[in-house]
């Protein structure tokens, strides 16, 4: 008898919303930069950067293109009349305070700004100014970055207990043979599981090792301690060139004992709105002088990657196009953000690899090595595929 196959490894939930228009937030405290970032980054004037607290109110909103080097190969390739590339939707939120868990400043409104996004951009100020005055009387970013963690955990610790006594309430009539009154039980315990995590562990949700059944829950409750952090330190523009910052150790020592694995980009608000006014000559001679680069496109990508999107290509002469899907999304579903009926009338997909176009130079050289693959429902797309959709009538 042949040995029985071991059974296949449970797929891992994503932590967060599903779909792929997933947005990132721009959060920190007042003055530290935070509109004057989302206006380089998005090309607008939209944010209002002020020197006053609360100088943005609504939260503005933007599609940022993300840079591909795999993107301007193809087009090269195919010269197409349209060029669309993958965006990064991004939010500028007013500026968080102390006490905005409580409703101080403009604090419960600000809060459901950040529970409506998927990540999260934490600008953190590490220049002094005396023209630029700080929330808190003084530069300190360890400060600054323990309000943040500390109000967005309150939040949550709010939310969550909130819910739990809601659950307990309808949970004492609950018994133990219905498999509903089960699940019930399960989800009282997931939720009591999730309160000590931000209680007794100290520790934010996307921190903690959750299971599937776990995951689903916690995803439903929308935490805001449960969104991904890029933390980026806002430095002088003599800073970021010489790449030293007094505080530049001690933010990573902090991320490194409160939130482990996150990401820390250092860049310069001020450098970068001098390099935004210049034409794309004048930028890579004043990048040249300088010995540096701008870090928009770095911080766009690890926006992009925080949220788990990945992307997939259709060419042709017409367009070169890339399109944005969370990973371990199937064939049918990413066709279905093209249009509902690729998905619903959904036949199969002709899918290469970036990887093989650019090795054989042509989509024909391609079929040729019989790379050219003919994937089915069940296949997962994998970023930098290049697909052509087949759907029935």
């Amino acid at each position: 008898m042949p040995p029985k196959k071991a059974p296949a490894a449970e797929k891992k939930v994503l932590l967060g919303r599903p779909g792929n228009n997933l947005k990132i937030g721009i959060v920190g405290l007042p003055n530290v930069g935070k509109s004057s970032f989302f206006n380089v980054l998005s090309k607008t004037d939209l944010g209002k950067a002020a020197n006053f607290p609360y100088a943005t109110i609504n939260p503005e909103e933007a599609r940022i293109p993300v840079p591909d080097p795999r993107f301007e190969w193809l087009c090269d390739l195919y010269k197409p009349a349209s060029r669309v590339p993958a965006f990064l939707t991004c939010i500028d939120i007013a500026g968080l305070t102390a006490g905005a868990s409580t409703g101080a400043g403009l604090g419960n409104a600000f809060l459901s700004h950040v529970r409506a996004v998927d990540g999260i951009f934490q600008v953190v100020r590490a220049f002094d100014d005396a023209e630029v005055i700080h929330v808190e009387g003084d530069v300190d970013p360890c400060r600054d970055m323990e309000i943040i963690s500390t109000e967005l955990r309150l939040k949550d610790i709010e939310w969550v207990e909130k819910h739990l006594d809601s659950l307990k309430k309808t949970g004492r009539a609950l018994g133990n043979t219905s498999l509903a009154d089960k699940a019930k039980k399960e989800e009282i315990a997931t939720v009591q599981k999730i309160y000590d995590v931000l209680t007794k562990d100290n520790k934010d949700v996307r921190k903690y090792d959750w299971n599937n059944k776990e995951l689903d829950v916690v995803n439903g409750l929308q935490l805001l301690t449960a969104k991904p952090v890029t933390y980026l330190v806002n430095l002088s523009e003599r800073d970021y060139i010489r790449k030293k910052n007094k505080w530049l150790p001690k933010i990573k020592a902090w991320i490194d004992e409160h939130n482990p694995g996150d990401p820390l980009i250092p860049f310069s608000v001020a450098l970068e709105e001098r390099l935004a006014l210049m034409s794309d000559e004048e930028r890579k001679e004043e990048e040249t002088k300088i010995g540096t680069t701008s870090a928009l496109g770095k911080i766009t990508h690890h926006g992009y990657a925080s949220l788990d999107l990945i992307r997939y290509f259709t060419c042709g002469p017409d367009e070169v196009r890339a399109w944005t899907i969370r990973k371990g999304t199937k064939a049918p579903q990413a066709a279905g953000v093209i249009h509902s009926d690729f998905e619903n009338k959904f036949v199969c997909g002709e899918i290469m690899s970036y990887e093989d176009l650019r090795e054989y130079g042509s989509e024909t050289s391609v079929k040729a090595a019989g790379k050219l693959r003919q994937q089915g429902k069940p296949y997962e797309m994998v970023d930098g595929d290049i697909a052509y959709w087949k759907a029935g009538a």
